[in-house]
This record gives structure tokens, C-alpha cells and sequence, in this order.
């Protein structure tokens, strides 16, 4: 159990929930309680510590320390990059606390280790990454190749949609589809056979989602 010996009563009924919070967010987010006054910033009570390599007793070290020197009156803090002694790249928030007059007695800091999330990111767009050259080349130009207008379309609405086709149901592309229908893209020559492609269906496929849209749209 921590010291809560001399600790203002706000800052003990905090303790629960740093051990809760840390217990809850796992082994990557560490949830750190300062308490705050002339003589004293350091923290009192800590979950995961091994996140930046603090314990009960070590100093504020962070944003958090920036915003009390700087008698900053936002009570929170929040979301911004960090990074631990060792190098590690943190997610951090800061939350002041204050007493009944408003002082600020101390805060809560919650340090999120993202550094592997970081380097998944890295890899996912470096995989994901297209060479649109490549691409127009594939397509072709003039007459070969679709029409930017109707590629403009299909390619915001599937981005909009959020979801490979690949996953997609039946009724998933039908929503695709009436997206689309409503937009104009049928009357554009070849939308038919594009879209087809696209949603990984047979043109005659298409025409029976049309028809389903516009049967269902009749009063």
C-alpha cells in the first residue's frame, strides 16, 4: 500500500483508481498520481511503472510539470506525444487536480507505451502503398481508360465506406451500388463493367442490385 501519510484526502481517493486504471489498460499504459505543493512534485502512487522506469518517489518529469511552472489554468492536457527516458514513444495525458479553492494539489498522468504501434503503422503503409504511376499505366490513357469522374466516385465512396470489398457481403455492395446510383455514376459510359470489377461481380450482378434499389425505392 502506498504512503498516504500527510496526503490531501483528493489525492487518496485517487490511489484506487490509479491501480484500477492500470489494471484495466494492461501493461502498456502507465497511470501515475503527483501530488503537487511548494516543496514537493513527485509521485505518490503509480501502475506500471515500468513503462518510463518510475516508482512512488521519482519526480515529475513530463508535460505536466511544464503546465504547473507555467501556472497553466487548463485542467486537462490531453493527447500528446512523449517519450520515455529510454526512448520509448508515449501517448500522454495530463489531468490536474485541485483543491477547493482551486490550487492545483496534484495530477494524474496516464503514459501510453505506442512505440510497437508505431512500428506496425510503419509497416502496414509501407505494405499497403500503391505506386499510382504504376497504376494509370495499368488503366491506360484516352479512350482505354475509365473515366476520372466515374474513378473519382467509386473510389471516395468505397474509401467513405471503410471496408475492403473483399469483406463485403451481398449487402454491403448493394450499398455500394445505391451510393452510387444516387450520385450519377450509371450514366456514365462503362460505369457498369467498372463497378463490376471493382465489387467482384458480373455485370449482369450490377443490373439485378439496380434493379432491387429502384424496385425498393418505388412508393
Amino acid at each position: 500500500m502506498d504512503n498516504q501519510q500527510n496526503l490531501h484526502p483528493t489525492l487518496v481517493s485517487m490511489i484506487p483508481i490509479v491501480h484500477s486504471l492500470g489494471k484495466t489498460l494492461g501493461k502498456n499504459c502507465e497511470v501515475a498520481l503527483h501530488e503537487i505543493n511548494e516543496s514537493v512534485k513527485t509521485i505518490v502512487a503509480i501502475s506500471n511503472g515500468h513503462v518510463t522506469g518510475r516508482s512512488v518517489g521519482s519526480p515529475m518529469v513530463n508535460e505536466g510539470l511544464e503546465a504547473v511552472r507555467k501556472d497553466d489554468h487548463s485542467d486537462h492536457i490531453l493527447n500528446y506525444k512523449n517519450k520515455s527516458a529510454d526512448g520509448k514513444t508515449l501517448k500522454s495525458s495530463t489531468m490536474m487536480l485541485r483543491d477547493e479553492q482551486g490550487e492545483i494539489i496534484g495530477c494524474m498522468c496516464i503514459n501510453i507505451d505506442i512505440s510497437e504501434f508505431m512500428i506496425a503503422r510503419k509497416v502496414l503503409e509501407e505494405f499497403t502503398s500503391i505506386d499510382q504511376n504504376e497504376v494509370d499505366h495499368f488503366h491506360g490513357t484516352g479512350h482505354n481508360r475509365v473515366n476520372d469522374v466515374l474513378n473519382t466516385l467509386v473510389t471516395n465512396t468505397l474509401d467513405n465506406f471503410g471496408k475492403p470489398v473483399a469483406y463485403m457481403n451481398k449487402e454491403e455492395k448493394v450499398a455500394i451500388v445505391k451510393r452510387l446510383d444516387n450520385q450519377g455514376a450509371f450514366l456514365i459510359k462503362g460505369a457498369i463493367d467498372y463497378v463490376a470489377k471493382i465489387l467482384c461481380v458480373s455485370r449482369y450482378t450490377i443490373y439485378n442490385y439496380l434493379d432491387e434499389i429502384r424496385a425498393n425505392n418505388q412508393p
